[in-house]
């Protein structure tokens, strides 16, 4: 099954959402933004805090959307730092 991670106010993991509904895709949905472990493991998987980030059997689909994306702020429980 697809992972989408994300937030609710990127325009872009909305679109992303979008088209996966409207092709039927089955997909599982992370805010990166309220679920820290979704983050940590975001960043492993693509080295970055850009999304939407697409993922398939732990493999890295997509970064953004046709080149674009929005940056995930460092969690506030990591004092700003990298996680």
């Amino acid at each position: 099954m697809l992972e989408l991670y994300g937030t609710k106010g990127c325009p872009y993991t909305r679109e992303l959402r979008e088209s996966l509904d409207l092709d039927g895709e089955a997909y599982v949905e992370y805010d990166v933004e309220e679920d820290e472990d979704a983050l940590r493991r975001m960043i492993a998987l693509t080295g970055g805090r850009t999304v939407p980030v697409l993922v398939s059997d732990g493999k890295v689909l997509m970064i953004g959307v046709q080149g674009r994306g929005c940056i995930v702020a460092a969690p506030e429980s990591a004092g700003g730092r990298e996680a």
